[in-house]
């Protein structure tokens, strides 16, 4: 007999090292976890709530994403949801551009996006609620994008992170955003080098400043506030370029990509 599958979902934060987050999808019974690095603290989550485990989704290959597979492995026999090119020899379902995975045990659709940048192979899930409820729409986006910032091009060029950049942007503002990193308060102080007068962005440095002083995530986010306040969202903004060019990092005229690029360089120096 078919058990029905619940349709209440929610997502659980699972800290992990020194400022990941583990992201837990889950329905009260079953779950399935997003890049778990580690696998102490997602068993320990798993055994706390009285979930079973039913898949494991990756993103990208770093060790603090997939480290903790082997050890939940041992435990439960489930499929490895990843990407189809960047290498990681765990992945049973391997995963690109236009998929959608049907998670197993839970009444949940995602959308696969191709986003490399900061790895070859990276890629990004998207589930896209079929109603109007506000937060239903999630993307699980690893280190591609982050609070207020994005994520280190490590194998990727310039153009390849702002294009991938760009498919995040395009969708709807309340899109709930699962990255990996609590980056957020050290990516807002570079967001207001660049962009001073962003009223937003001034908001947020305080609104997320309360969140971490009580102990809070700032994640998730959402897409309509990493539009108004993400600089490399906000690549294309005139105070941006003239940031850039009065820092003598960027020459007047120049194009697009080479915007993002020298605000990712400018970044890494921070």
């Amino acid at each position: 007999m078919t058990t029905p599958l619940r349709t209440n979902l929610a997502v659980l934060t699972v800290p992990a090292f020194k400022d990941n987050y583990l992201w837990l999808i889950h329905d009260g019974s079953n779950a399935a976890i997003v890049d778990p690095g580690d696998a102490a603290p997602v068993k320990a989550a798993l055994a706390a709530h009285k979930l079973r485990l039913t898949a494991i989704l990756l993103t990208h290959h770093h060790a603090d994403h997939i480290g903790g597979v082997p050890g939940l492995l041992q435990d439960w026999n489930v499929p490895v949801f990843g990407p189809r090119n960047d290498g990681i020899a765990l992945v049973t379902h391997p995963l690109g551009e236009g998929e959608r995975i049907d998670v197993p045990g839970l009444d949940l659709a995602l959308d696969v996006l191709d986003v490399p940048g900061h790895t070859l192979g990276h890629i990004a899930y998207v589930r896209r609620s079929p109603g109007q409820d506000p937060g239903a729409d999630w993307l699980f986006c690893g280190d591609t994008l982050f609070g207020a910032g994005c994520g280190r091009l490590f194998e990727g060029t310039p153009r390849q992170m702002m294009l991938s950049l760009g498919k995040f942007t395009a969708l709807p503002d309340d899109t709930l955003v699962y990255c990996a990193h609590e980056y957020t308060l050290s990516n807002l102080r570079f967001a207001q080098a660049v962009e001073p007068d962003n009223a937003a962005l001034a908001a947020r440095v305080r609104d997320d400043g309360r969140q971490r002083d009580a102990g809070q995530p700032t994640i998730p986010s959402t897409i309509g506030l990493e539009r108004a306040t993400n600089p490399f969202l906000r690549h294309g903004e005139a105070r941006i370029v003239q940031s850039l060019v009065e820092a003598g990092r960027l020459a007047p005229g120049a194009a697009p990509v080479d915007v993002f690029a020298a605000l990712r360089e400018w970044k890494n120096t921070f």
